[in-house]
Parts: structure tokens; sequence; C-alpha cells
């Protein structure tokens, strides 16, 4: 070997001798000299990951129009931290603190007032909570706090009157499966000064971080009952759902439009990697995938129909209060005659969904229920807005004919132990064909209807104009109502006498259905015979593709009617906001509507239901007014007069043009 070779591979040696002998220094600091120091900070540091919540999709109305967005929000949120119980509950009453002091709202739901305990909900709800948390169901609001207080172990180091909090938040965290794989969000939306000071007081706070997420915006505060809300997923219900993806920390719809269409607005989450130190502190994070944002829904609700219709039922509800002390509650619904297209649907009185949970209690306990949404849910006896279903199953059925008359005697007698009168009764109207009968609401024509035609033929076209069948509306809790009749009568062991059918052929007996299903029969009957499913979802928008996909109208069932049959039935309804029962609220209204007013007898002050379409020429809509102990129908047919004076009225059509240049989000 060569004496320069030679130097160069000693010189290779020594460099290779000094590197592996740096690294034994360092493993010996590492191991020996402070081993425990960095064993210690290696245990105390946890790096994990977690979901990276996508954006929810945007809610709109038909027009673009914003319903429901959402925003970006500061979460404070309480990480699993293995001190004990005692280090939670200690932790949770200084946020209860902090929150206090700036007036921001946290996450509680316990149904126990502040001292002196006593429950907030009524009797079934507080079995039901109970039942969640395993705790006896006849326990008292006093015992109910004190299972809790030693279930946590809450200590009088805490101040008695901080108690109920304190394990109102800890039952809370137990029912949304608080542990090391799912942090508790203590607090939602909070301002920056409560972000400021956990942020700036690490010690004060071990295991509370703040957490970016989004929340739900209502920029329009319309149409709770038919959007609804959502809400932290609960134990229960991510045991139902984790088959289809969802996370035990997801946001998820609970109610109407949210609930329904979850999956195209919830959107895919991405994948976040967290650093946390050895006092629960998130110390770095890396976005590891991407979130996917959820898809827009476009509704067929018009936001300004909906709006004036909220108005005008609230209105017209205030205004009988002044001398109708029983009057309760209401609805509206308005649909498109030739698509089943929902274009508004209000219930009143409503709720606010923001504060839903603040004003649970009271709205709970609220009589006129305001969680109620009468437009789907609340079942009516149809009154004499039935009339015109009567109408057209006599003329179809060949039982009269349009230019038939007969006699209104005032007292129909044909039955010997039954003998109902007309509402003018001891005054009669005289001689009467089919439109004449329904301008003036003659009970006696019906009655001699009703009886001709039967019970099984009024049953039939009552099913193929969709009373007492379900709607189609994609929202949950809808009823299908009731159809009086035999078979009805039947589930309760009742007998059908032949009478019945005289009551059942002008919306009274046992006939119940919803203000959707009036609004959608007068749709179908004035369209000529098609009766469309309802619908509330127009378009779906795909976040990624910008693809925007239709909802086609569904054409449930086909009725052939006749000309001549249909102008009788129009010409009738006409006559009713012309000179009939609702002329003065029409009188010199510039648009041709058809209408049918109703009473329908219940205990205290009857109901009032009105039914019209508009414009009488060409009809576009029809809307169905529905109010408790309302007396009758002339008196809340000013909302529907509102409703229709809006949607021809109110630049819809400069709308309609700009819609495609309308930059959906």
């Amino acid at each position: 070997m060569s004496k320069d070779i030679f130097s160069r591979v000693a010189v290779i040696v020594v460099i290779a001798v000094l590197f592996l002998s740096s690294i034994v220094i360092r493993l010996f600091s590492l191991q020996i000299v402070n081993g425990e120091e960095y064993a210690r900070a290696s245990m105390n540091r946890m790096v994990k990951t977690v979901p990276l919540k996508a954006e929810r999709g945007d809610i709109l109305d038909r027009y673009g129009r914003v319903l429901v967005s959402s925003q970006i929000t500061y979460n404070v949120e309480i990480s699993h931290y293995k001190k004990g119980k005692k280090w939670v509950n200690d932790t949770v009453y200084e946020l209860i603190l902090l929150m206090e002091k700036e007036n921001q709202e946290f996450m509680e739901n316990l149904p126990v007032s502040e001292l002196p305990y006593t429950y907030t909900l009524p009797e079934e709800e507080v079995k039901a909570y109970l039942k969640r948390l395993e705790l006896p169901e006849n326990l008292t609001a006093e015992e109910c706090i004190s299972e809790l207080k030693k279930r946590y172990e809450v200590s009088n180091d805490i101040p008695e009157a901080y108690h109920r909090k304190v394990v109102a938040v800890r039952s809370e965290m137990e029912l949304r499966d608080f542990s090391q794989a799912n942090p508790f969000v203590f607090a939602k939306n909070v301002n920056m000064n409560v972000v400021t000071i956990i942020k700036e007081n690490d010690r004060s706070y071990p295991g509370v971080n703040i957490m970016t997420s989004y929340d739900r915006m209502y920029p329009e505060k319309v149409s709770p009952h038919l959007l609804g809300r959502v809400g932290l997923i609960y134990k229960e219900e991510y045991e139902e759902l984790k088959e289809l993806g969802y996370g035990f920390t997801d946001v998820i719809g609970k109610e109407g439009i949210e609930k329904v269409f979850d999956l195209e607005l919830k959107g895919t989450d991405g994948v976040l990697k967290i650093e946390q130190n050895e006092y629960g502190k998130i110390t770095e994070t890396e976005v590891l995938k991407d979130a996917v944002a959820g898809n827009d829904l476009i509704l067929t609700i018009d936001l300004d129909l909906q709006k004036k219709a909220e108005e005008a039922l609230e209105e017209v509800i205030s205004n009988l209060r002044l001398t109708i002390p029983d009057v309760g509650g209401g609805a509206i619904t308005v649909v498109d005659v030739h698509t089943g297209e929902i274009l508004a649907m209000a219930s009143y009185p409503d709720y606010d969904i923001e504060t839903f949970e603040k004003d649970y209690a009271k709205n709970y306990n609220n009589p006129l229920k305001p969680f109620w949404n009468r437009a789907i849910s609340g079942t009516y006896a149809p009154g004499s807005t039935f009339k015109i279903l009567t109408s057209l199953a006599v003329l179809e059925e060949g039982i009269a004919e349009p230019g038939d008359y007969i006699y209104d005697q005032g007292k129909y007698m044909y039955y010997k132990d039954y003998q109902p009168t007309c509402h003018v009764y001891p005054a009669n109207h005289g001689y009467v064909n089919v439109s004449e009968a329904i301008k003036v609401s003659c009970n006696y024509y019906f009655y001699e209807m009703g009886r001709q035609l039967g019970i099984e033929k009024l049953n039939e076209y009552a099913k193929k104009v969709g009373l007492g069948e379900y709607t189609g509306i994609e929202i949950p809790g809808e009823e299908k109502g009731i159809v009086a009749g035999p078979e009805y009568r039947k589930k309760f062991d009742k007998p059908w006498y032949p009478g019945d059918v005289l009551q059942a052929s002008i919306g009274q007996s046992d006939n119940l259905y919803t203000p959707l299903q009036l609004s959608n029969y007068i749709a179908t009957v004035v369209n000529g015979g098609t009766r469309y499913e309802t619908h509330l979802l127009y378009k779906i928008k795909d976040y990624q593709t910008g693809e925007i996909k239709e909802v086609q109208p569904k054409v449930a069932e086909i009725i052939s009617i006749s000309p001549e049959n249909y102008t009788a039935i129009m010409e009738g309804m006409r006559s009713v906001t012309e000179d009939g029962t609702a002329s003065n609220v029409f009188q010199n209204f510039p648009i041709k509507v058809g209408g049918k007013t109703g009473t329908a007898e219940v205990e205290g002050t009857n109901n009032g239901l009105f039914v019209a379409f508009a414009p009488y020429e060409n009809p576009q809509i029809a809307i169905s007014v529905v109010v408790e102990h309302g007396e009758h129908g002339n008196s809340i047919a000013p909302a529907a007069r509102e409703v229709i004076a809006e949607y021809f009225h109110s630049g819809q059509e400069e709308i309609k043009e700009d819609y495609e240049k309308f930059q959906i989000k």
C-alpha cells in the first residue's frame, strides 16, 4: 500500500471513530444522565390524529338566496387528561366561571333548575333523560343532583351554588362519551376574549384547547320547522350511523331538511395530526388530508313568499286574539299547482333555531307547542273546504249535472232519526246547483249529494286527490290524516250509520287532514286532475364538480275531469271570493282568486279554514290556511290574500330572469 493511500485511510478511520464517539456520548447523555427527564417528557407528549371537520353545505331558496350557511367559529374543547375526576370537576368549574364572566353559553341540558332544585321538563321527558344516565326514573330533582354529585365526586371545594352546573356539564360529557379518543366541546362559538384568556393561561386550563369549527348561521330567521337544526351526535345516534361513515364527534342534522339530507350536506372530513404536551395543550398540528365541503341544497321555497306567509299568519292570529280568547296556532301552505313544489310553509308559533337549547324548556312547556309543525303534523276537520271534493265526486260519477238544481228546505229530513240542518236554518238557500252550492256553502245540497253518492265513492275520490294519503314531502313528522268511513270506525269497534255520510260530505264526521294535504288537493282539482307529490328539494349542487342536479316532479294520480264539471267547480270557487262567503276579503282585489271558506266544529270556538288558488284564468298556486279556534274561514282569508299579493307583485319575474346569472356558492 502506498504512503498516500495509507494516509487517506487513516483520516477516514479517525473521522469514523470521532463520529461513533459522539453518538455514544449522546446516547449516554440521553439514557443515563438525562434519561429520566426525557422519558417523562416523551411519556407526557401525545401525538394522535383527529377528524378535520368539513364545512357543511348551504341551504338556499329557489332563487339562490341563503337560508342556512356555515361560518368558522372558535370552540372550547376539553381533552381527556389523566388527572382523575377532581381535575375534571375543577376544570369544568373554572370554565363555567369564565363563561359567566364573559356572558357566554356552555354545553349542558340537565332538566333541573338552580336552587331550589325542581325539574324543568314534563315527567316523561325527565324519565327519558334519567334513563339515558342509568338513574332511577323516580328520583326527585334534589335526589338527581345528589346522585350525580356522588357519581362525579364533586367536593365541597366547589361552592354549592355551582354544584348543579358542574354535574350538568359532567352528565353531558358522559352522554357524549367523553374519553381520550373523544374530547368534549364545552362551549361553541365563543368570543375572542375567551380565546385569548385560555390560550394565554395554559397551566390555568390544563387539557383545555381552542379548536376551530363550523357553526350554522341563519341570516333570514325563517322556516325553523322546515329547515330543522343540527347538533353534536349522541352515542346512541353514533351506534346507528357509524356504518355510514359517521364519527363520534360529528355534528349531524337533528330535524327537518338538515336531517333528511344530512349525507348530502355533511361533506367528508379530513385528517388532522395534533401533538399535545404534558398539560394536554395542543402544541403542533398538521393537515394530513384535506376536508371536502358538503353539497349545497336549493329548495323549492321562495324566501319572500315564506316571509310573507309567516308574517300574514302571525298577524291574522294576533288580530283574532283580540276578540277570541281561545284562538290557537295555525298554518299556511303554498304549492305550485303544476309541479307539487312547496313555495311556502309556515307554522305558528315557531321558535328560534339558534337558541333552541337555551329556550327548550320554555318552548316545550308552551301550551301552543312551538315545536309542532302544524303544516304537516296537525290534522284538522276540513269543514266546508271538503265540499269541493264532494262536488267533484258527484259530478264525475253522474249523480248530478252542473245545471241540476235542488231545493234547500233548510232541514234535511230524509232520515227520520237524524235530520241535520243547513247553516242558515231556519232560513234556506232556495234552489241551488253545484256552483251556487259552493258559493253559499249550502249544507243541504251536499247532504243530498253525499247520501246519493255513498261513502265508498266519496272515499275513493278523497284518496284520488290525496286526502288521507302522504303527500311525498321529504321531512319527517307528516301525518297521514283520517278519511271518515266504516273502515276507520272498525278500528275502534264503532258502527257506521247511514246518516254519517251526511256529515262526512260536508267535511265533518271523522275527517282529519293536514294543511299541506288541503293545498295539494285544491292544486289537483284546479290544474285539471293531476296530483303531484309535494316536495321541498329543488336542486342539488355538487361541491366538487359544480354540477347541478334537478329534482323532477312526480305524478301520484291522474283524474280525468270533464271540462263541464271542471268549469262548474271553478265558477263556484270564483264566486266565493266575488260575491260569496269571502267576497268582503277580496273586494277590489286586482287578482282574480278562487277559494272556499270552511268552519269546523271543535270544542270551544270553531276552527277556521280557507283554501284558494290564483289566478283564476290560469292557476299557478294553491293555498290553505288553518287557524285553531279561528271561528270561520272568512276571518282568516286575509292571510291568503296577503300571500297571493306577495306572489304576484314582488318582482318575482325579475328575480326569475336573473336566476341563471345568480352565482350559487
